[in-house]
């Protein structure tokens, strides 16, 4: 090296051992000029590489650009320069030393290489360059030191030897200096970059290299969301690469490509099984198959390999950023011991101490920043890993076959997206650790080694001894997680029982028996939550003691194994620092393993989603079909999956195009199967079927989306306004629009919900119609409508007349009057067709269709009147039992009061133009309503269901409080008092710990090691025991705050009127019982824990640092307010965020869960794709708000952590200041404490944050258990008597009533009295105020004036539940509970085995429970899907024959009830409540026409009241009415 550079390279005495330090000229023109240089080489090839990928349109020269050009050819001249001038030397024959030609060209080279860098950069679009960023910051960094050298050595010479070489370095160095100054301001944006059309574009794109490095970019919105809330408009779109359709569409390819591989794999073995099968002739196939099935139990197409290939590349650069910041976190411990080393050398120049200080600091800096490029790099991996697997599965939703959909429940295949999707994106965040967490341990035993000798073994078999312990709890936590779900899930599903129902609740006074149902499981759930806190204790107190008890066994072998070993501040505190960084790697190696385990089961779960089977998109011919033909089927089998026995068999069909079709028979003889076979959605055994054209299908439920009425008519195709009036016209929806707030821009709520049923199905009729298809499929569409519009749509649409003549119809139906109107009749009995013909033709054939005409219609000599009431009865089908029904499948429950409102708050439905002809009641009334002057329409400003307030802002301190009076205030303060110990007895450990470093060595022994060791045990142990008793102390009050404030939630909904209920949709109250108790259950106690104990190590690590160095009192403040800020900027934000996201992530599983239930829609539409980029729109929302949210707290970790780098900083450099007057006991102290302090700072803000977002709960939970209540139950002093009442008279005085405060009046001064044993009609249109006069008499509606009197009692002053239980009803809609069917009946158990026996006899159920095993304790299924709609109406009558009061209300339902079942509960009702009085609101006027009189409401208010026979001789509306059903 001497004859390379001419001088010595390296001279301690003049770079170490000095007060100024300073380098050797060859040093400096060596290894220092090269630095920067071979950086930039080392990088290139990799740079390149990148770039060559890196395509965003190229950046204008611009002035920027042209400078740092220049300054590089400069750069390039000046060093090129020194060699020219070194040549120059050479030819005057003063020979220099090769390094000065070596040096300038390596150099020259660089800049010339920086410079075309710089401009190839600017042609890819780079708009700010990391590597020439670090490279000119090298560059000066290294130009530092000669820098400061050539001034001291011309300032101590005098004068300046080598003139040249002086000014070329300091031109050099000027240049060097403005590049990196100028490398800081980034570029404008590419030309032609797609950028521009956004409008909110994500500012990481166009952010510098540095802002990039530390977030900065990210400010904006910090400060933004500090002024004010966030909202939608504020968060930026998605970056390019992070959206649905880049990123499921690269995710399908590869799965496309895995499944491609193996189904070659599969015809592999299946060539080779087939040739085996040719010298077998005799049973081969069936081993075929046994060899195919085999070796598909071997390899499935792997979607782990389409996840690794999508979204390995770029998970792999965030490992990298891990690895580098793994080997610098085992610098400072390093650094640490040499600085403790240094404070003991007295003689030590001080720059040495602030040498170190700087280097804590810069490898600290390093450290964050790199770490946290990591963690971001590993969530957007975890986000597009959720992006792309809900995508997928969204996708194959809808290709899926019936028997693939069966074999997983709607829920299931929602939780796949939601839960296991949610698992890929926990498990990546930590997925690093598999290799980093050994790593970290493996460095860290060797450095403690290095330190301890083998002493350190003890250490780590204590370790070692805690992780199956901390196994252990973790199993069995995971087995109460389990336990406690069951009974969680039990609990809401009762709950959302008891809301569906809460109305027959209220009617039948049953509250008691179930609010007790659910605090049974309340109780248990608390009961196992107790358990798991208790190992929650345990684990805090594993976790908080582990390091300690590893240093004490540590030191203490060590000392006690050999006399000479000292422990002394280096060994001691080092070592602490170094178990440290073993805690975490030791802590989440496990988690990290049960999570992997998890998520595999997750993967087999959504890989075995998505290699279902896939319908056949060619199972239906469309192209060729026999001419004159529109729908061919030849000997078609069909059943609903390949291994189900079929369930249409050998159809042989031919429709001609333009006829009209009808499909008849009995239930479940396979009509609906037929339209499903003709749609594809069957699995087609054999057979050849086609369909010709598109097809437009009507289901027998329809399926509405949560769009706006116009969007779900148009369903995607262009509007045209002429068409769209007459499909309105045509489906009689326009008197249903007038009625809407907001017409066909009404926005209708899941599954339909502010629709009736019939509205529903008129609806799904009127997209079909728009559709303009060839085929119409309609399946059964008339049944949920009332008898006249069934009539108005037969004669406009579907008919011989219709909108539709022309096209080919194939209609399902149940009506008989249709029928003499269609081309052909197909009768289907048992899945195969009987008959085939039109009208006549079947009726002469008298087979099974006359046989299903004799049963509804009677002979036709029958004189006139009886036939058309027949008629009538059947046709009058549902209105809404069906929709209810199918609505509390779903769990969304519906009640009708909820439709009902929503028409009865607009003003006065009016009904005119609604085709005259037919409709002689409608348009009476309407004359009648003209005659009042117009109603002005009533602005719907209050709307039905109010929108949920999402709490902004702050949360206030009283919610804590009330938190806190949940707890316990004794508690609460005992609890931060024992937190308080327990922090003191932690750092009197470590401070005796110093005071025992420091202890004198005599003779090389330490004195009295074992009573050092002893107290050391005894402190640490005792911190150990208060952390226990502490998080005991905390999870007893916890439970305790969680038992009192679900007890107060559960109380109050109970007692809430019915009003509350009609206005709050379900799943709102649900979720407070769910989500909003499972954080108070679970959420909020951990956190708190949590804070507290950052809270108090925060507070304590500053307390060591000031007491072993009181200046560093005053760098606090500022770095505390700076802490203060940031915190605030960031919670405020990250608070709103979080919130945005919660929002915004609902719709995503609402839509999906919309599109299974409606798959079968959607494809006959062929509107697949346009539902898929729906999804996408949604999960991009979702992840819009999701994105920014890791962004904080990346934003939030770089900065916080900057803050715990600067406490470092200062705690080494204030050691260095005090170094005479400090031990090196306590500089270990300080520092090691310092070291620590970043990571209780970061979560001191996580968990304020996290508690502030989850403390909410209860104040959303308190909320709703301060709701108005009802009337109280039971009113002691005022109890009528036992067998009240007697007589059973009814009577009303000048009675109003509304149904909430703010709505007009339903029942206008009624006064009317009924006698005792009277049999009541009540009838009267839509809205007229039936049903309320009902509710009024269970006090569900309470008066605004006016009385009701029973028996001469007025009901208003007894208690509710007394007045409830001596009425009884039988409401409208069957509302059954899931449990046993003597619950249903009998909740209480106040009736003997025989009462309920005979009321099932007497309801005709006896023979159906008698058949079943279990008899009265067969369970019902949740909403009684079990039974059908009929056997529900009669579990209902039994109900009401059990309790036989003295005054019966029979709702009478609308609908679905076929015709045998409603005679039965006629027949029941006249001979088994003969004496009592019975009102009855009748939709079918047959049911009252033999009743005592009949009331006629109208628009609240008597308009008639009279026997039957003397209203239809007055000709008023009853009349009307008759006339309309054929009885008058």
């Amino acid at each position: 090296m001497e004859a390379f550079c001419g001088s010595r390279f390296w001279d301690p005495n003049i770079s170490v051992h000095t007060n100024n330090p300073d380098l050797t000229p060859c040093f400096q023109n060596t290894i220092l000029a090269w630095i920067p240089s071979i950086y930039l080489w080392a990088v290139l090839p990799f740079y390149l590489l990148y770039l060559k990928h890196y395509k965003r349109g190229y950046i204008v020269l611009s002035i920027l650009s042209r400078f740092k050009t220049i300054l590089g050819v400069l750069l390039w001249c000046v060093c090129w320069a020194d060699l020219f001038f070194s040549f120059h030397e050479l030819l005057q024959s003063r020979t220099p030393p090769p390094v000065y030609f070596v040096t300038p060209l390596i150099v020259g080279i660089t800049m010339v290489l920086a410079t075309v860098l710089l401009q190839y950069e600017r042609l890819r679009g780079v708009q700010s360059s990391g590597v020439l960023i670090i490279f000119w910051f090298l560059s000066v960094l290294c130009a530092v030191g000669p820098f400061r050298s050539k001034i001291i050595a011309a300032t101590a010479q005098g004068q300046i030897k080598e003139r040249f070489r002086f000014t070329t370095f300091f031109s050099y160095f000027a240049l060097i200096l403005i590049e990196l100054i100028l490398s800081c301001f980034k570029e404008n944006p590419p030309f032609f970059s797609p950028v521009n059309s956004d409008p909110n574009p994500c500012p990481e794109l166009n952010s510098g290299f540095l802002s990039k490095m530390t977030f900065w970019w990210f400010t904006r919105m910090a400060i933004l969301g500090y002024k004010r809330p966030l909202e939608d408009k504020d968060l930026w779109s998605l970056n390019k690469d992070d959206t649905s359709s880049i990123i499921v569409q690269q995710l399908h390819k590869e799965w496309d490509k895995q499944k491609d591989e193996w189904k070659q794999k599969e015809d592999v073995t299946y060539v080779k099984t087939s040739n085996h099968v040719l010298n077998h002739v005799g049973d081969g196939p069936e081993e075929a198959e046994v060899l195919i099935q085999g070796k598909r139990q071997h390899k499935e197409p792997s979607f782990l390999k389409a996840l690794l290939r999508t979204f390995g590349p770029y998970f792999l650069i965030g490992s990298f950023y891990k690895l580098i910041q793994d080997l610098l976190s085992f610098v400072n411990p390093q650094l640490l011991s040499i600085l403790i080393g240094f404070t003991k050398d007295k003689d030590a120049p001080s720059w040495w101490g602030f040498l170190i200080a700087a280097l804590m600091f810069f490898s600290a800096v390093l450290q964050t920043i790199i770490l946290h490029q990591h963690f971001r790099y590993c969530f957007v991996t975890g986000m597009r890993l959720r992006t792309g697997i809900t995508g997928m599965i969204y996708r194959k939703s809808l290709v899926i076959t019936n028997s693939a959909k069966r074999s997983s429940t709607v829920g299931e295949i929602v939780n796949l997206m939601s839960v296991d999707g949610q698992r890929f994106m926990d498990l990546v965040i930590f997925l690093d650790m598999l290799w980093s967490a050994p790593l970290q341990i493996c460095l860290a035993l060797y450095f403690l080694w290095q330190n301890l000798g083998p002493s350190v073994l003890a250490g780590v078999a204590v370790m070692i001894l805690l992780i199956p312990l901390n196994a252990a709890i973790a199993i069995k936590t995971r087995a109460l997680q389990v336990e406690q779900m069951r009974y969680k899930d039990s609990r809401i599903k009762l709950m959302n029982e008891i809301l569906s129902g809460i109305k027959v609740l209220k009617l039948y006074a049953w509250e008691p028996s179930f609010q007790e149902k659910v605090l049974a499981i309340r109780k248990n759930e608390l009961h196992v939550l107790k358990k798991g806190a208790y190992l929650h204790c345990l684990s805090t107190f594993a976790w908080i003691s582990a390091p300690f008890l590893v240093a004490l066994t540590t030191f203490a072998v060590y000392v006690s194994v050999d006399e000479n070993n000292i422990l002394d501040a280096e060994k001691a505190f080092v070592s602490l620092s170094l178990f440290n960084i073993l805690r975490f790697p030791l802590n989440m190696l496990p988690q990290v393993i049960s999570n992997l385990a998890q998520t595999s089961v997750s993967l087999k779960r959504i890989q075995q989603f998505l290699s279902h089977e896939e319908l056949d998109p060619n199972c239906v011919e469309t192209k060729v079909v026999t001419p004159g033909y529109a729908i061919t089927v030849t000997n078609g089998t069909f059943s609903w999956a390949k291994e189900l026995k079929p369930s249409l068999k050998d159809i042989n069909l031919l429709v001609p195009s333009g006829s009209l079709v009808a499909v008849v028979g009995h239930v479940g003889c396979g009509k609906s199967s037929l339209v499903s076979a003709l749609l594809g959605e069957m699995e087609k055994l054999e057979g050849h079927v086609a369909v010709k054209g598109s097809v437009a299908y009507v289901p027998q439920q329809a399926w509405i989306q949560n769009a706006t009425l116009k969007d779900n008519i148009l369903f995607g195709q262009q509007h045209n306004e002429q068409k769209y009036q007459n499909v309105l016209e045509a489906c009689a929806l326009k008197t249903d629009l007038e009625v809407l707030p907001g017409g066909d821009h009404t926005e209708i709520g899941e599954k339909g919900i502010n629709l009736s049923g019939g509205q529903r199905q008129r609806v799904s009729i009127a997209r079909a119609v728009f559709s303009d298809a060839d085929v119409y499929l309609l399946d059964d569409p008339l049944s949920a409508v009332d008898s006249h519009v069934a009539k108005h749509i037969f004669d406009n649409v579907i008919g011989p007349e219709g909108a539709l003549k022309g096209k080919t119809r194939m209609l399902v139906t149940h009506g008989i009057t249709f029928l003499p109107q269609v081309d052909h009749i197909v009768v289907l009995v048992d899945g195969k067709i009987s008959e085939m013909g039109s009208y006549q033709e079947l009726l002469k054939q008298n087979g099974a269709f006359a046989e299903f005409l004799r049963n509804y219609a009677p002979d036709e000599d029958v004189e006139e009147d009886e036939l058309t009431m027949l008629e009538d009865e059947e046709v009058l089908l549902a209105e809404d039992t069906l929709s209810n029904h199918t609505d509390l499948a779903d769990n969304e429950p519906v009640t009708n009061e909820v439709r009902k409102q929503f028409l009865r708050q607009i003003s006065v439905i009016s009904s005119e133009g609604e085709c005259p002809k037919k409709m002689s009641t409608r348009r009476r009334v309407c004359e009648k309503n003209s005659a009042e002057p117009p109603q002005p329409q009533k602005i719907p400003t209050e709307k039905l269901i109010q929108a949920e307030t999402s709490e902004t802002g702050t949360v206030k301190l009283t919610v804590f409080w009330q938190y806190m009076k949940a707890v316990g205030l004794v508690t609460s303060l005992v609890m931060c008092f024992l937190h308080g110990c327990q922090n003191a007895a932690a750092i009197g450990a470590n401070v005796w710990l110093s005071d025992w470093t420091n202890e004198p060595v005599i003779n090389g022994t330490q004195r009295n090691t074992s009573m050092r060791v002893g107290v050391y045990a005894a402190l640490g142990l005792l911190q150990g025991l208060l952390v226990l008793i502490s998080s005991f102390t905390l999870a007893m009050g916890g439970i305790n705050a969680a038992r009192k404030l679900h007890a107060a939630l559960l109380e109050n909904k109970f007692h809430t009127p019915q009003s509350f209920f009609d206005t709050t949709p379900t799943g709102r109250i649900i979720n407070r019982f769910s989500k909003d108790i499972y954080v108070i259950d679970e959420v909020i106690p951990p956190t708190i824990l949590m804070f507290l104990g950052t809270f108090f190590t925060s507070v304590s690590t500053m307390l060591v640092i000031i007491s072993s160095t009181p200046l560093f009192a005053v760098v606090i403040i500022p770095l505390a307010i700076v802490y203060f800020f940031v915190q605030r900027f960031y919670v405020a934000t990250s608070r709103q965020l979080k919130r945005l996201e919660s929002v915004s992530r609902s719709p995503i599983y609402s839509h999906f869960s919309e599109t299974i239930t409606g798959a079968s829609v959607i494809r006959a539409y062929r509107r697949e794709n346009a539902f898929v980029c729906l999804s996408d729109l949604k999960v991009d929302e979702n992840q819009k708000s999701y994105f920014p949210s890791i962004v904080s707290n990346r934003w939030l970790g770089v900065r916080i952590e900057l803050i715990g780098n600067f406490v470092v900083l200062f705690a080494a450099l204030f050691a260095v200041l005090g170094k005479n007057s400090l031990n090196a006991g306590l500089v270990g102290l300080s520092v090691s404490y310092a070291l620590q302090v970043t990571l209780s700072l970061n979560w001191m803000v996580r968990m304020t944050s996290d508690l502030e977002s989850n403390i909410v709960a209860v104040e959303r939970v308190k909320e709703y258990s301060e709701t108005e209540t009802e009337a109280p139950w039971i009113i002691e002093d005022k109890r009528p008597p036992e067998n009240w009442p007697a007589q059973g008279e009814v009577e009303f005085v000048d009675y109003s009533v509304r149904y909430r405060k703010g709505l007009d009046l339903v029942l206008k001064g009624l006064s009317l009295r009924v006698k005792g044993g009277e049999k009541i009609g009540i009838v009267g249109r839509t809205g007229a105020g039936k049903s309320s006069m009902t509710l009024c008499l269970f006090r569900i509606l309470e008066a605004v004036k006016g009385e009701i009197k029973i028996d001469g009692v007025r009901i208003s002053e007894i208690g509710l539940h007394d007045l409830r239980s001596k009425i009884t009803i039988i409401p409208q809609d069957p509302v059954l509970f899931s449990g046993t069917l003597r619950m249903n009946l009998d909740p209480f158990n106040k009736y003997s085995e025989d009462e309920i026996w005979k009321a099932l006899e007497l309801s005709h159920l006896k023979k159906f429970v008698s058949s079943k095993p279990d008899k009265l304790e067969y369970e019902c299924s949740e909403g009684g899907e079990n039974l059908s709609v009929g056997q529900r109406q009669l579990v209902c009558l039994a109900r009401a024959l059990l309790r036989k009061t003295r005054i019966l209300v029979l709702d009478e339902a609308t609908a679905a009830i076929d015709l045998e079942t409603d005679d039965l509960i006629q027949m029941t009702i006249r001979t088994q409540f003969e004496d009592c009085t019975v009102l009855t609101i009748a939709h079918r006027l047959n049911t009252i026409m033999d009743y005592t009189r009949v009331l006629v409401l109208d628009k609240g208010t008597i308009a008639e009241f009279d026997t039957p026979s003397s209203l239809i001789a007055s000709r008023g509306i009853f009349y009307g009415m008759a006339k309309d059903a054929g009885l008058a």
